[in-house]
């Protein structure tokens, strides 16, 4: 395989929000960047947004005119693949579809040289999968950024089953040159923070759903349960406002995609409250209309600000997320350090939840799902093993 490096020509394929962000990134970083797109429209809206935001950039003082010009040019506009020949590494950001992205990499593998590296910038789907069609698998990995690309600094990388593992470490290479924190994930779904902030959303949905009648006037369960999360959390967004900031299409779909490559696991189970938004088109910000009403935004409700039921809140979403986290550090889904570094640079958590777990006390932790799953009787609240196994032996992450 290549070895990639700073004179490494990029490839990106779909020029979207994240196959252009991640262009800026590669150019920016001094790499000459092909953008394909099968669109000239997008090609067109991708170049003409560059041009904005460079120009902001400039305006800010982040990079001067002579930057901003060079990150222009490094980067060329493709409307045929057989134009991305000369790249060394291809990332394609395109819809999340197994089908498309693999029939895409078996059209990629009769333009690229054999030693071209091919990576996904998939969110759920399995990189083995993705590569499953593929004459060389072993070039194919995964590199998923996060959104906004040039701005969050995660990166997901992810060997598939036939991986070459020297992509790997000149993949994290590749990341750290261009100033992302890289991290080393297992192929299962959701890879890190998609499969460990499910609970962020899905808890907070079920406590949403079932407990929240006969509120005082000009108060909501929505706002009640955003506050707690944030006033005794320290989370920097609650998750309806984040849902509604991702996109409720977008996070209903990486839900569904997890559970059910999870063989329908009860702790990813998608909510029929977030699938009736999407069916009446109620993405969230982006729409206008979500959890929230964004049209009359001087018009949102106030949460009930009560202290006990704020801090019971924010215990209970706390436990399902550091459950998970314990769970998948496990499963040796990802290191220690990899883990807490995932959920902290790429959703910006408080501090990582394995970290929180040794503050907050397995003990306590455990008390919590316990609790949740007498009453419940749900596969969804079982603890870990390795939970109980911390609180039998009395045992710390750091």
């Amino acid at each position: 395989m290549k070895k990639i490096n700073s004179t490494s020509t990029i490839g990106i394929i779909g020029a979207g929000t994240m196959g252009s962000g991640i262009a800026q990134v590669a150019a920016s970083a001094g790499h000459r960047t092909i953008l394909f797109d099968s669109s000239s429209q997008m090609l067109e809206k991708s170049s003409a947004e560059l041009q904005k935001t460079l120009s902001r950039l400039k305006d800010k003082s982040k990079i001067t005119e002579e930057e901003a010009i060079q990150i222009q040019q490094r980067i060329s506009y493709a409307a045929s693949l057989s134009e991305m020949l000369p790249c060394d590494l291809i990332i394609e950001a395109i819809i999340e579809n197994l089908e498309v992205k693999q029939e895409l990499f078996r059209q990629m593998e009769e333009v690229v040289s054999d030693d071209c590296i091919l990576a996904s910038n998939t969110s759920s789907l399995s990189i083995t999968s993705v590569a499953g069609n593929s004459r060389i698998p072993s070039r194919v990995a995964g590199l998923h950024f996060f959104n906004p690309a040039p701005l969050m600094p995660l990166v997901e990388i992810i060997p598939g089953l036939a991986t070459d593992n020297d992509i790997l470490f000149d993949l994290k290479q590749l990341m750290q040159a261009w100033k992302k924190s890289p991290v080393i994930v297992k192929d299962t779904p959701g890879f890190i923070v998609n499969r460990v902030a499910r609970s962020y959303y899905g808890e907070s949905i079920r406590i949403y759903e079932e407990q929240w009648n006969g509120l005082p006037e000009g108060t909501t369960g929505l706002a009640t349960i955003d506050w707690a999360l944030k006033e005794f959390g320290g989370f920097r967004m609650g998750p309806f406002e984040l849902m509604d900031m991702i996109g409720n299409d977008i996070n209903y779909t990486v839900t569904e995609t997890v559970w059910k490559q999870f063989f329908h696991d009860a702790r990813y189970k998608p909510s029929l409250t977030q699938k009736r938004l999407v069916e009446a088109k109620r993405y969230g910000k982006k729409s206008g209309h979500g959890y929230y009403n964004y049209i009359h935004d001087d018009k949102f409700p106030e949460p009930l600000r009560n202290e006990f039921l704020g801090r019971k809140i924010k215990d209970r979403v706390l436990a399902m997320l550091i459950n998970e986290a314990v769970d998948a550090f496990y499963l040796k889904i990802a290191s220690r350090d990899d883990l807490d570094l995932a959920m902290t640079k790429g959703v910006n958590y408080p501090k990582g939840l394995l970290k929180w777990c040794d503050e907050w006390g397995a003990e306590n932790v455990l008390a919590v799902l316990e609790e949740l799953h007498r009453e419940y009787e749900e596969e969804r609240y079982r603890p870990s093993i390795l939970l109980k196994r911390m609180v039998k032996e009395n045992t710390k992450f750091y």
